[in-house]
């Protein structure tokens, strides 16, 4: 749906964070004579006050408010699925979203940019970057917005200006995808089951991107069976594994040629060389070379609260890896720190995932020390004792005082290997933080770092 067709209809935004704000500001900016409804909080509501011909009403619309209006552009974070959009729809009412509309406004563009989409469970943000930044590096103009952190209405005036749109999307807005030019899915790991309801419903939200938004190129990983059972029969698919780039004996590497060594690609961990893969195989899908831009990469700035190393503290490396919100992202972080003494910080906001593949995955090498947060915490350090996990297992009611648990063990043990304070939580904020940027905040601050070290997302919107 475009702009053009909610003048003269009955209106509302539901939820006021940072996309229902970047719907409003542009149809203030589009349509300033059209009325328009915000449902949202009382404490979001009084910062509208001077907006004229903004109606805001607080709290959570039943089905009554929502069946009031013909079309209703929904946030991200409001889950279909818990909430009374279902039975509102069947009254009529019809629900968009910034996504779909960014989309739709796109299409009717004379010349548009050449779009390609980006999603999976983990390392959807990091490979968005990295396209952006190696296609900047090759001269061109790229908008770099989504799920990122920039809402896409909010590019809207600079896209037409840009040769490329590099967009992440998570798998709240993956359905609203139109048309780009190659859409790319990373991995599925059992993720947000409490917006999705269902694992199923969650892997079947997330391929959307591909079974739904008809792009010109999909990209997948077709050797992970939960993504090639869904995928099958898109359109000019490509298996993700089957591409020129490739990660091989420590290199990255196009048709098994060894160009760089992931040592000195400036992003930790394997798994991020294979993003770095998959960056590389979405440029050249747009139909760009990748190979003079591979030695770009070394210049690019890696983003905060992932594996972002914070400084030491008496001899200890202290990580943040905040955006950690799955069992298996905190694995792979462990991963990375294989051969040193590491004190892992896990649990938070308890989304019902099954943490068996960690306790299965500690059997095999634990950390020397696992600290569990709060009852989610307390229930994954309870089952590894259960499991008879070979680890120093200690819960704690926060991360103020699993950091002070941390210092004590560190300071009770010999020095022997390099030693790693990793706060990877597998699990989200919710509840004791805004999200995880506010958490490996309150980490940084904790251990006597500058909170403002962790940093921002940079180059975001048209470069």
């Amino acid at each position: 749906m475009r702009i053009s067709a909610l003048e003269g209809r009955r209106v509302a935004i539901w939820g006021l964070g940072r996309e229902g704000r970047a719907a409003l500001t542009l149809l203030r900016s589009r349509l300033p004579d059209q009325r328009i409804t915000v449902f949202c909080s009382t404490e979001e509501a009084a910062t509208l006050s001077d907006q004229s011909l903004v109606v805001t009403r607080a709290d959570a619309p039943d089905v009554e408010a929502l069946a009031e209006f013909d079309v209703i552009i929904k946030s991200p974070g409001i889950s279909p699925y818990n909430s009374p959009a279902p039975e509102a729809a069947a009254r009529g009412v019809r629900f968009t979203s910034g996504t779909a509309i960014w989309f739709a406004e796109l299409q009717a563009l004379r010349a548009r940019p050449r779009i390609a989409v980006i999603t999976g469970s983990k390392g959807k943000s990091t490979t968005t970057a990295l396209v952006a930044h190696l296609l900047r590096a090759g001269g061109h103009r790229v908008v770099l917005a989504g799920n990122i952190g920039l809402p896409l209405l909010e590019t809207l005036d600079d896209v037409a200006k840009a040769a490329f749109a590099i967009v992440e999307l998570s798998s709240y807005q993956t359905g609203d995808a139109l048309a780009p030019d190659v859409a790319l899915l990373l991995n599925l790991y059992p993720e947000h089951l409490d917006w999705h309801g269902t694992i199923e419903t969650y892997y079947r939200d997330k391929c959307r991107l591909l079974t739904e938004a008809q792009p010109r190129v999909a990209l997948a990983p077709l050797n992970v069976a939960e993504v090639a059972a869904r995928v099958a029969d898109v359109a000019a698919l490509r298996d993700l594994n089957q591409q020129a780039w490739q990660v091989r004996d420590g290199f990255i590497a196009r048709d098994a040629q060894p160009l760089l060594a992931c040592a000195d690609v400036p992003l930790p961990g394997e798994h991020n060389a294979r993003n770095l893969c998959a960056a590389l195989a979405v440029i050249e899908a747009l139909g760009v070379d990748a190979m003079p831009l591979l030695q770009a990469v070394r210049d690019f700035v890696p983003l905060p609260h992932r594996l972002q190393t914070l400084g030491w503290r008496d001899g200890i490396r202290c990580v943040n890896d905040s955006i950690s919100t799955t069992p298996h992202a905190s694995l792979a972080a462990l991963a990375h720190f294989r051969g040193a003494e590491v004190v892992i910080l896990i649990g938070g906001f308890d989304r019902g995932l099954d943490w068996s593949v960690f306790v299965d995955a500690m059997r095999q090498q634990a950390p020397a020390a696992i600290i569990g947060i709060g009852s989610q915490g307390a229930r994954i350090v309870e089952s590894l004792r259960d499991a008879a996990i070979h680890a120093e297992l200690v819960t704690c009611g926060d991360l103020a005082d699993a950091v002070e648990n941390s210092r004590r063990y560190f300071a009770s043990r010999p020095v022997a290997v390099e030693r790693v304070l990793l706060l990877s939580p597998g699990a989200p904020s919710f509840g004791a933080y805004r999200d995880y940027a506010e958490r490996g905040r309150h980490f940084a601050a904790l251990l006597g770092f500058d909170p403002q070290h962790t940093g921002a997302i940079q180059a975001l919107g048209l470069i």
